[in-house]
């Protein structure tokens, strides 16, 4: 069966994860690069992530459809780590920060990362500063992921930027806000990148890891 680039693109817009895998195995066959094939993989979260922030799409269409770009990613990891590439842009470890309770943000953003190609670990929720980079560290992440959803807790925001700075890793490792109270400005301030929702996350990260 030939690869059809658009077939496999509206598999992840559409969460079929078996066609997305039938599809991704297809392309191999027929002699598309595995980087190639990822662009097309790519380009269907992109449609997600753009439909998500116009509100055309809803939580659970981006969930199958990160589950769709999983199955063929995991199918080209072996073929791009021949030629010595990655399906993985980078890592991420992400959680909401010590002192609040709020997760329903963070974890759309931990899914729109996977969904994009990341490595994630998600800590949860009330993460004591230090545990992000104690993760950051085992596991070689690129990105360091903190929400906040209270003025009182963006606060911490900043102690886990301090923190980066005292383990020797901040800013070779790049840190990522979000949350209700957090601006542009706030993130300017304490020397991190701010994200205003789930894709923004997303396009920054990519932009943060190139």
């Amino acid at each position: 069966m030939p690869f059809d680039q658009e077939k496999l693109k509206n598999a992840v817009v559409n969460g079929e994860t078996a066609i997305a895998k039938s599809e991704t195995q297809a392309a191999l066959r027929s002699g598309v690069s595995a980087k190639d094939t990822l662009a097309a993989l790519m380009a269907g979260m992109n449609i997600v992530a753009q439909g998500f922030d116009d509100a055309e799409m809803y939580l659970p269409q981006v969930m199958v459809a990160a589950e769709a770009m999983e199955a063929g990613i995991k199918i080209l990891e072996p073929e791009l780590a021949k030629s010595g590439g990655s399906a993985k842009p980078g890592k991420v470890v992400i959680g909401t920060v010590e002192g609040d309770i709020h997760d329903i943000g963070k974890t759309l953003v931990a899914i729109m990362m996977r969904g994009g190609g990341f490595e994630v670990w998600d800590l949860g929720r009330d993460v004591k500063v230090e545990r992000y980079w104690d993760v950051a560290k085992e596991n070689g992440c690129n990105i360091v992921a903190v929400s906040a959803l209270m003025s009182t807790t963006t606060l911490n925001q900043r102690r886990v930027v301090a923190a980066g700075k005292e383990a020797g890793m901040y800013p070779h490792v790049k840190v990522l806000i979000g949350g209700a109270c957090a601006t542009p400005e706030w993130g300017e301030k304490i020397g991190a990148t701010y994200a205003s929702n789930a894709s923004d996350a997303l396009a920054k990260a990519r932009m943060m890891v190139k």
